[in-house]
């Protein structure tokens, strides 16, 4: 269905999406009778949705070096995108914080509200088969089951070179 722009003799504007062969309603502000706009279709203009934010620049670079003129120009960009999204959120899409991106979470990120993908929490034993960041083995304990203890390594970095 298409949708119409509709303005008053007092100036009241709305939007409707309505059938062609609908009727075209009274002003909900005033009652009076309301007149179909010119779309900017017919007047030579296009309809373009301003990029999301996450299509703006993210770096220095990316803005000219911070240049005054393109960044107030992206600014205006984003003003115009909240306005549309404040008036159709369904642009906005999900807003929610991500909360995971990785791993099983790749393809689909966990965000706030999101239902746990079943297996996600696993134990940490001496003899489990990966690694998880930071650089050592499990061959001594410290909180992940073990209580045996390892004396530290001497690197001899540091040390004067003996002859």
């Amino acid at each position: 269905m298409p949708i119409y722009e509709l303005e008053c003799s007092l100036g009241h504007r709305i939007e409707v999406i309505q059938a062609i062969s609908m009727a075209i309603p009274p002003c909900p502000s005033c009652g009076s009778e309301m007149y179909k706009l010119p779309s900017s279709f017919s007047i030579g203009k296009r309809a373009v949705l301003p990029p999301r934010p996450e299509a703006m620049p993210q770096t220095w670079k990316g803005t000219y070096d911070g240049n005054r003129e393109y960044v107030n120009s992206l600014r205006k960009i984003v003003d115009e995108r909240v306005k549309i999204e404040e008036r159709y959120p369904e642009l906005a899409g999900d807003r929610r914080p991500i909360l995971a991106h990785e791993g099983r979470y790749e393809s689909a990120p966990l965000r706030a509200g999101d239902p746990v993908i079943a297996g996600a929490a696993h134990e940490h034993t001496p003899d489990h088969a990966h690694g998880h960041g930071h650089g050592h083995d499990h061959a001594h304990g410290h909180g992940h089951g073990g209580s045996e203890t390892v004396p530290p390594v001497k690197s001899g970095l540091g040390q004067k070179a003996q002859d």
